[in-house]
């Protein structure tokens, strides 16, 4: 597994001076940590991690000298600005079984052919061994046709993970493009039949 590491140092500063200092808040938390421990990360190195590993990303987390495998599993962020202003980090044993939410990213539905996808479900419940855990579950959809559905057949799942709910759960289904024309069509009947006719 490709290791992503994510150094922490201890947190000594205020959240709001530790973010003008370039850093973003955090906590470690987990099987190994008796009390949760209040760290600091870098914000542009963060950044690079969620970008390209998403908001569950597995990480190795350096703290201390120590390295630790972890998730990162809670991130707050700026109701006006939308930036990152803390993030939670569950250490565990890579062997530890957990549960967690996945999300389910579907792909190519720009190359649909007059049809779209209608999503039920863009996240998953799924338990297994930590390390196997996916970041995010990718749906090709780009060459289903008319009225093909999207269940766990199609997330390529790891024989050692377990997803909870129903095999049958139906998480996108392709349906056809809205009638648009029909709908023009009515606008200008009503259009009309309201209007009043010149003396």
């Amino acid at each position: 597994m490709e290791e992503t590491i994510l150094a922490a140092v201890e947190r000594t500063m205020q959240p709001k001076l530790c973010r003008a200092a370039g850093f973003t808040p955090g906590v470690l938390y987990g099987d190994s940590v008796t009390e949760a421990i209040s760290v600091q990360f870098d914000t542009a190195v963060l950044k690079k991690v969620i970008a390209a590993h998403g908001w569950n990303a597995k990480v190795w987390v350096d703290f201390g000298g120590n390295r630790k495998f972890g998730f990162i599993k809670e991130v707050q962020r700026d109701s006006v600005t939308a930036k990152v202003i803390h993030i939670d980090v569950f250490l565990v044993s890579q062997d530890h079984e957990v549960k967690m939410i996945i999300p389910v990213n579907f792909e190519g539905r720009d190359n649909l052919d007059n049809v779209l996808l209608q999503v039920y479900k863009s996240e998953i419940e799924v338990t297994g061994k930590a390390v196997l855990m996916p970041e995010s579950f990718v749906v090709d959809v780009s060459a289903m046709v008319l009225g093909d559905t999207i269940t766990s057949a199609n997330f390529n799942l790891d024989k050692q993970l377990t997803i909870t709910e129903s095999e049958n759960e139906i998480y996108g289904i392709i349906t056809p493009l809205p009638e648009l024309v029909e709908e023009q069509e009515t606008v200008v009947a009503v259009e009309t039949a309201t209007e009043t006719p010149e003396a």
